[in-house]
């Protein structure tokens, strides 16, 4: 029997799978990317909210469509963006581009609640770090942020702590993303838990595509512009009926 080559034995051998993530980090992202994380995420809705009582979403497609277009329009160009830029950046401890970023958030939310909801994000999260993790120095560099740290920069500290790569986190960050926002669809559409997980399935699809988008933008790239997101914002702000903060 005639014996393979060297060559050819490196070809046939089976791909040697990709290293697993460490447990500790692996729960640690799963618990950032929890609805239960004491940061009340859950009561805004950023517009969707708006969105139905304007009679742009009215079923389950419409809402589906709605969150996979603002995953891809909006966060995927802004606040995944900022996690990408600010993780690279808590771990060499640079100060200087997290304060920029942190500013670039804040000047660039198009409505006052979104604004409001960054900062209450941010705010609650650096709590929760302060009660788990106050030997960290870079706690006090987020606490100094004014006028107050925002979730995005917030979040890729907390990220940043577990020891999983970039890329990990900013899946866990979209992941909590979109299960508070079909929760959100769930109840002003209103629609069935059913129809939840079948949008959530999709959006879960989609991520991976916009978490890459994100990674792959230069700082001059990064952009927050939904206009009309941004019109039905202001118009919740003076809506008769909410359940949400935005």
């Amino acid at each position: 029997m005639a014996t393979r080559t060297g060559t050819e034995r490196r070809r046939r051998a089976p791909r040697r799978a990709a290293a697993a993530l460490p447990a500790p980090a692996l729960l640690q992202l799963i618990w950032l990317a929890s609805p239960a994380l004491p940061v009340g995420g859950f009561s805004y809705s950023e517009g969707l909210e708006a969105a139905v009582e304007a009679g742009a979403v009215r079923d389950e497609a419409q809402a589906g469509a709605w969150l996979i277009d603002q995953l891809h329009l909006s966060l995927a160009r802004s606040d995944l963006a900022v996690t990408a830029r600010a993780f690279a950046a808590w771990q060499r401890d640079d100060a200087a581009t997290v304060a920029e970023l942190n500013d670039w958030v804040i000047t660039t939310r198009e409505t006052r609640e979104l604004r409001a909801q960054t900062e209450q994000m941010g705010r609650s999260l650096l709590e929760w770090l302060k009660n788990r993790s106050g030997g960290d120095a870079r706690i006090a560099t987020l606490a100094a942020l004014r006028p107050a740290p925002t979730w995005p920069v917030a979040f890729a500290l907390a990220a940043a702590q577990t020891g999983a790569p970039r890329r990990e986190a900013l899946l866990c960050f979209a992941f909590g993303w979109a299960e508070n926002m079909v929760q959100a669809a769930i109840k002003c559409v209103p629609l069935g838990q059913s129809a939840g997980q079948r949008m959530l399935a999709a959006l879960a699809d989609a991520i991976p595509t916009a978490v890459d988008h994100a990674l792959g933008l230069a700082d001059s790239e990064r952009q927050a512009s939904t206009p009309m997101l941004a019109i039905l914002g202001a118009q919740h702000e003076a809506q008769y009926s909410r359940l949400f903060r935005s």
